[in-house]
């Protein structure tokens, strides 16, 4: 718990976590470009980012965009941040908030692409809405997304994968949707950059296949 503790009191003191209690917190939907990054560039968030460490990696590997890691969890955030800046990288930043209030944050077609990486699988039915590509939160991210804008979605839940398919093609129709059941055996294993969580490492060496897709809405 100290050790939380002290890593919530330095989340305040850090220029690449915004969170409640800071100016920006209110005041930068609509405007993460020109008050946070001071660069134009493509907009990339990380949805329940975690340690941070996808974010950061994909941060690394296209510095001509701006990325942004989500989650709720200040101490997790607090990983991100102290990667980025031992990496003294200037084009990532962090938001501490619920996705369900993204809207508070972000502008319509203010975002170029979302990732959606290893989500809690939610596998209970009473908890179907809670899941992340439920259709509440796809019409939510439909309207942040520019329309050339991609989602792109990794995980090793193979019912969350597949719920994720379903709702995709009979309940909320995309376009241009790629998918595969086992990333590395195909082309679109170039989309991610070679970044591996922890928990990709782990579910991998266990003998999961990593399941992806993705899609314009």
């Amino acid at each position: 718990m100290r050790k939380k503790l002290k890593r919530f009191a330095e989340n305040h003191s850090r220029d690449n976590i915004i969170q409640p209690g800071k100016p920006l917190y209110e005041n930068v939907r609509g405007s993460w470009n020109s008050d946070y990054f001071k660069e134009e560039n493509p907009i990339v968030v990380e949805l329940a980012c975690g340690d941070g460490e996808y974010t950061v990696g994909l941060a690394q590997a296209e510095p001509s965009c701006n990325y942004i890691g989500i989650d709720i969890k200040g101490d997790r955030l607090y990983q991100g941040s102290t990667l980025a800046m031992e990496y003294d990288l200037t084009n990532v930043g962090f938001l501490r908030t619920q996705i369900h209030l993204l809207e508070n944050f972000f502008d319509e077609n203010e975002i170029s692409e979302i990732w959606l990486t290893f989500p809690d699988p939610r596998p209970r039915d009473r908890d179907e809405k809670r899941r992340l590509t439920h259709t509440r939160f796809l019409n939510m991210y439909k309207k942040l997304v520019r329309k050339d804008g991609w989602f792109k979605f990794k995980t090793d839940n193979t019912a969350l994968f597949d719920y994720t398919l379903e709702v995709l093609q009979n309940d909320f129709p995309v376009k241009n949707l790629e998918y595969t059941h086992d990333l590395y055996q195909t082309e679109l294993v170039s989309d991610h950059y070679g970044i591996k969580t922890k928990y990709e490492r782990i579910w991998s060496e266990k003998g999961e296949k990593i399941k992806y897709l993705k899609f314009q809405f």
